[in-house]
């Protein structure tokens, strides 16, 4: 018998669209012992009326915690903060958990005590109002998060150590997060006395660092199913983040640098110097010029 208790957690801001899809995904689970935790960031919507319509449709107890907005990182880790659950299982307002989901999860994180976090593979729910062609190819591109990776898959289970920050896929395509967004994943609550909470000065890359930084104490594993739908839509933050001009790759490059150059091979850790450091370019190409190259 399972007994671990799961905490969903689910950030909201403004989600009333499509927040009763999430809601009834939770509800849907095979996995029974779960509280539902959503922390909100002063929403002007229908968003917490939708959610509190489910307490007389389930058992499973749903708090509801007010947040003063202070970016999407602070929003999660108030989740965390407010969940009493072991587990830490996200599930974003526009996102789809499949009924399996967390009972597979908890499953391989039982079964391999080492993991820090398991994620699956995701599918996609497309909005009618993106471009089909455009939508299409970025499926293709960037739908396979771990394309590329020469991780041995076994029962169904791809591990993933920390020997991702020495391969030449690490910062390749098709996206430099070779994890999942935090709805495709689950951990454990304690990791977070280990390794912190997720990053709140950082918009873009906070999901990804997180996993990293996880990744250099314990190892990932991937479940090769897809347990969880990925809502595309012109509305996400990733395409607001763009058309606002908020990018946080340069302080990647930095965080890289600082805190995983020695995980890093050569090839990449000359790189980053060079897009860092104009006087390290400078050197380079006079050591190279010295040496005929």
């Amino acid at each position: 018998m399972k007994t671990s208790l799961v905490s969903i957690c689910i950030p909201t801001y403004n989600g009333a669209k499509f927040i009763a899809e999430a809601m009834d995904s939770v509800l849907c689970q095979t996995y029974n012992n779960l509280e539902i935790i959503v922390s909100d960031d002063a929403s002007k919507d229908a968003t917490l009326e939708i959610i509190r319509s489910y307490e007389s449709k389930t058992d499973i107890p749903i708090f509801i915690y007010p947040h003063q907005p202070n970016g999407i990182g602070a929003n999660w880790n108030h989740c965390i903060k407010k969940a009493k659950g072991e587990y830490i299982k996200f599930l974003f307002q526009d996102d789809v958990l499949e009924p399996e989901c967390v009972e597979k999860m908890v499953d391989v994180m039982e079964c391999h005590p080492n993991l820090g976090m398991v994620a699956s593979k995701r599918g996609f729910i497309v909005d009618t109002n993106l471009k089909s062609t455009e939508t299409q190819k970025w499926i293709d591109k960037y739908g396979d998060l771990q394309k590329g990776l020469d991780f041995e898959l076994k029962d169904n289970v791809q591990i993933i150590d920390r020997s991702l920050f020495k391969s030449k896929a690490f910062l390749k395509p098709p996206i430099k997060n070779k994890i999942g967004e935090p709805s495709v994943a689950l951990f454990r609550k304690r990791i977070v006395n280990k390794i912190g909470y997720y990053r709140a000065d950082l918009k873009q890359i906070l999901d990804y660092e997180f996993c990293y930084r996880l990744l250099k104490q314990q190892p990932i594993g991937i479940i090769n199913t897809v347990l969880v739908k990925f809502r595309l839509h012109s509305n996400q933050a990733t395409n607001v983040n763009a058309v606002t001009g908020v990018n946080d790759y340069k302080k990647y490059n930095r965080i890289l640098l600082h805190e995983y150059f020695w995980y890093l091979n050569k090839e990449t850790r000359k790189r980053l110097l060079m897009k860092e450091y104009k006087w390290f370019k400078f050197l380079f190409k006079i050591k190279s010029k010295l040496h005929g190259k």
